[in-house]
């Protein structure tokens, strides 16, 4: 087998008696890298450490990736204006903390047969929202529900920098 040590350099082909021996002698580990190469690769490491670093590595990965959330804001059709205006707040809170938002008007009995109430109502905090928010869905009929998606807008280019020099 094709054996490198733990710095990297290569010691050539070893037989495996030799190579364990070696490994044991340095306190070290002589762990497979590549089985299907010919001669099979081995390497001499300390695979205790190797696979706590490993571990580490996902976990810091996870911890910067950016979690985003899908928020629902409901409401109905006889929803009162201030109370959208109440909701558009938490929208903009929620976009703010870069989350999804996905604004839901439920119909209940016969409020089914004026769905452009609803359409008013999405179309309304679309509108106040404008700045902050891209459009995903907008307004969508799933079943006695209509549904809009909001996605926050990416960072916003500076004035400065989006002007040429």
């Amino acid at each position: 087998m094709r054996v490198i040590d733990e710095n990297g350099e290569m010691l050539g082909v070893l037989e495996t008696e030799t190579a364990r021996r070696m490994a044991a002698d340095r306190g070290l580990d002589l762990v497979e890298v590549n089985p299907k190469a010919v001669p099979p690769v081995c390497k001499i490491m300390d695979y205790g450490r190797f696979k706590y670093d490993e571990k580490k590595k996902r976990a810091d990965a996870k911890k910067r990736q950016a979690q985003i959330e899908l928020k629902e804001i409901k409401l109905r059709p006889k929803t009162d204006e201030h109370d959208i205006g109440f909701k558009v707040n938490h929208i903009k809170r929620f976009l703010e903390e870069g989350n999804k938002v996905k604004v839901t008007v439920r119909f209940r009995g016969r409020e089914i047969t004026h769905p452009e109430t609803a359409q008013k109502q999405i179309q309304t905090i679309i509108d106040a929202v404008r700045d902050l928010a891209i459009v995903e869905n907008a307004g969508r009929m799933e079943g006695r529900t209509m549904t809009a998606i909001l996605a926050p807008r990416g960072s916003k280019p500076t004035p400065s920098s989006s002007s040429p020099a």
